[in-house]
């Protein structure tokens, strides 16, 4: 059985933590995560994939599990992301690859694959389309209390979580629908010990704020048109709460959907194996064996 090696790489001025599948001779699979997620969380996929025969490889994304967070004065803005991928491949010697990406992650994935086709062999998304639209007059309110919680955040005291049961409970308020021995499983990835003791998430509170910028959707799905690649979406369920998700999903050129049942938005966190079996069909299909 192939070990999981974590890597640390330096891409777009940050120390990168990547978990590398190395093993694989199918093709390389770039694994993104979603919003206050961590690479750790697809350990069961990452795997399945690279015993399918792929060699894949799992960053966290800055400010993110065990990548470096921003300096004093920085910021997480949406297409730093962007190019801390396009760096990343570079930095890995990655020419092309299959993207799979979950919820943010996906986002990251559509504006890449619409601007750098000729690296993008294959496109899978899992819940990741992003959010609804929103009106450009939001923009100035948005704006203010960005710089109301920059101040807020930038001089509250650290604290910590007194167990991992409370780190449960805490996730359990997001994902009322995962089940409590999956949480139970995921909070301990998610977490690691303090100098007191107690436990902090693995992501920069500075992600908590709100993006001063609103979500552009015209602008996204300009990214989404100018994609050539095949394109998976896998459907947790969760999309049919959202017509203009939704409708926003089928308008990927050539995209075909794989629906799992049940598993809602963090799938591979509920189905990872009817995940990775969604994924492995698709990534074979696309995939010239020598």
């Amino acid at each position: 059985m192939t070990t999981l090696i974590d890597r640390f790489v330096l891409a777009n001025g940050l120390q990168h933590h990547v978990i590398e599948h190395p093993a694989g001779e199918r093709g390389t699979v770039v694994l993104l995560h979603g919003y206050l997620d961590l690479a750790r969380s697809f350990t069961e996929v990452i795997t399945a994939l690279g015993s399918a025969g792929y060699r894949v490889f799992a960053p966290d994304f800055r400010g993110h599990g065990d990548t470096a967070r921003v300096p004093p004065g920085g910021y997480y803005h949406a297409m730093d992301y962007v190019a801390d991928l396009d760096d990343l491949l570079d930095a890995l010697d990655l020419d092309r690859v299959h993207l799979v990406a979950h919820s943010m992650g996906g986002t990251v994935a559509t504006r890449y694959a619409g601007v750098r086709p000729e690296r993008v062999t294959t496109l899978a998304l899992i819940e990741g389309v992003g959010p609804p639209a929103m009106p450009a007059d939001v923009t100035p309110d948005r704006t203010l209390g960005w710089l109301n919680a920059l101040k807020k955040a930038r001089t509250r005291v650290p604290h910590t979580i007194r167990s991992l049961d409370e780190v449960v409970a805490r996730m359990r308020m997001s994902h009322p629908a995962v089940p409590l021995e999956t949480l139970r499983i995921m909070a301990s990835r998610a977490t690691c010990k303090a100098d007191d003791g107690g436990l902090v998430f693995r992501f920069d509170p500075m992600h908590m704020t709100l993006s001063p910028m609103r979500y552009d959707a015209e602008a996204f799905e300009a990214f989404v048109a100018r994609i050539t690649c095949p394109v998976l979406m896998v459907d947790g369920g969760s999309l049919a709460d959202f017509p203009e998700l939704a409708e926003r999903a089928r308008s990927y050129p050539g995209v075909r959907f794989a629906k799992i049942p049940g598993a809602g938005h963090m799938a591979h966190w509920t189905a990872p194996d009817a995940l990775s079996a969604a994924l492995r069909g698709f990534l074979d299909a696309h995939t010239q064996v020598a």
